[in-house]
């Protein structure tokens, strides 16, 4: 059952880390290690979107020197969403238990994965939060933590989801999650795709935890956030909100009776 309060949750198996790249050949030897280093026993999947810099040589190169790295080609940039979704399918496909969301420029601290992973012990979504107590953001500027916590409190109160931090993308979920989202009519992508999925959980019922991360800014790379990324965030969140209220309103209100003959 998914109600948090009553499911009896079981061991978590073995994670997987889907780490998604597009010209991280400066980061992604770096992270991967990281992440072997944090969690030796999990399993790491680079999604490279057909890195014109050459990541998906350095993948393969990590891929063939450890066997708990694995490399996806994907065969050309089509979004973090879309990046995500083919990396969900091959972890549920490949048999892993827990599937894990990371971005490649070390923003995502590896070291903070065995807290993520603790607390899903009791849930069945865990999100690396920066807008709860304890957590934090390093290297931002004022204008960038402003549309942060600007998005993340448009989208609570337009959607009525309890989440602190809905545009986080450092999430840890449970297979059986993932397989209830509905993940076959996931559209969207970048922010917007984060806030999808975590609108997507809190209806189905699932039990979703905050636990307080620091984010760090990358040192090396050129950041993938883009207007069309926040244009398309606003416009989406704006629709679901509108949909939601208007299903309420006229789902709630009594049919007249007929007139009689």
């Amino acid at each position: 059952m998914k109600d948090g309060g009553q499911r009896q949750y079981g061991p978590l198996g073995t994670a997987l880390v889907i780490i998604p790249t597009y010209n991280e050949a400066e980061n992604i030897k770096p992270i991967v290690g990281r992440v072997r280093k944090s969690v030796p026993d999990a399993h790491v999947l680079i999604a490279d979107d057909n890195s014109p810099d050459g990541t998906g040589k350095l993948a393969d190169e990590l891929e063939a020197g450890d066997d708990h790295v694995h490399v996806l080609h994907r065969k050309g940039k089509e979004g973090l969403g879309a990046a995500y979704l083919a990396g969900f399918q091959w972890g549920i496909e490949h048999g892993y238990d827990v599937l894990v969301e990371m971005d490649a420029d070390g923003s995502h601290r590896p070291e903070e994965l065995p807290r993520l992973l603790t607390a899903l012990k009791g849930a069945d979504l865990v999100l690396g939060s920066r807008w709860v107590p304890g957590g934090r953001v390093v290297n931002w500027p004022k204008s960038r933590e402003f549309i942060s916590r600007g998005g993340s409190l448009y989208s609570r109160l337009l959607l009525d989801v309890p989440i602190r931090d809905v545009t986080g993308g450092y999430r840890a979920f449970r297979k059986e999650t993932l397989q209830g989202l509905g993940l076959d009519a996931v559209a969207s992508q970048g922010y917007c795709f984060q806030v999808d999925l975590a609108r997507r959980a809190v209806k189905s019922g699932f039990h979703v935890v905050e636990v307080p991360i620091t984010f760090v800014e990358r040192e090396y790379g050129d950041s993938k956030m883009s207007r069309d990324i926040l244009v398309e965030a606003l416009w989406r969140v704006t629709a679901w909100g509108v949909t939601e209220r208007v299903g309420k309103v006229t789902g709630g209100r009594k049919r007249p009776s007929p007139p009689r003959g």
